[in-house]
């Protein structure tokens, strides 16, 4: 288990200091390979994070941005996770990135799986950035506990790929980002904010049973140390 934790004494604090370090991974990378690719979540948490990033001046034209997972709803759908990026990240400076999204509009999620999984091929690998999100019930990306096909997208030996996961907890059905897709990104990132996610934190710390909690496969066996950022 390696992993650091970086505390703050509020959101907008929190947001600002995780702005700035991806916005330096970034720049790094852009440096050293002349592009850069960050992964992103969903949800209420991030679009603090998102705000600020957006403003920081890079060559955001040399950024490719994705989703760590996704509803199989459309792009305009208010709970798409495309949307929530559309809206809070990529303005601003960032409007100039690229954006290449998990959802297609396919006959099944599978086929929108294997579309996605083609679409994102090209993105580099390992991840320059990876910011991971974690629900109350112990779910990361879209990992939730007792998933349909969780053992198969927590296998590290799998593919680089896009998965589809239904779980009883994650309301859409949904297209994820294989763990071994993910666990080896250049800066590996868990932001969570407020006393229960906190609380959910430590009791995935102190227990091993990954059906129960994925985020532990994070924790416990992602090939990258994880930075843990909290806020109340």
């Amino acid at each position: 288990m390696s992993y650091t934790k970086h505390e703050y004494s509020d959101g907008a604090a929190l947001a600002a200091a995780l702005a700035d370090e991806v916005a330096s991974r970034l720049a790094a990378a852009i440096y050293a390979r002349d592009s850069a690719c960050i992964a992103v979540s969903g949800g209420s948490t991030p679009k603090k994070f998102f705000e600020e990033l957006s403003k920081h001046e890079l060559a955001w034209d040399k950024v490719k941005v994705t989703l760590v997972d996704e509803r199989f709803v459309p792009a305009d759908n208010e709970r798409s996770n495309h949307l929530l990026v559309a809206k809070h990240l990529l303005v601003n400076n960032a409007a100039a990135a690229t954006f290449v999204p998990l959802y297609y509009d396919a006959p099944s999620i599978e086929d929108a799986a294997v579309i996605a999984t083609k679409a994102t091929a090209a993105l580099d690998k390992p991840f320059d950035v990876v910011i991971l999100g974690m629900g109350g019930d112990g779910h990361t990306a879209s990992f939730f506990p007792h998933g349909n096909n969780l053992e198969q997208a927590l296998d590290l030996t799998g593919l680089c790929r896009v998965m589809t996961m239904e779980a009883e907890g994650a309301g859409e059905e949904r297209l994820t980002f294989s763990f071994s897709s993910l666990s080896d990104a250049r800066f590996l990132a868990l932001h969570i904010e407020g006393q229960g996610k906190k609380d959910v934190l430590e009791k995935a710390i102190a227990g091993s049973d990954e059906t129960e909690m994925p985020v532990r496969a994070v924790l416990n066996r992602a090939a990258s140390p994880l930075d843990i950022y909290w806020a109340p």
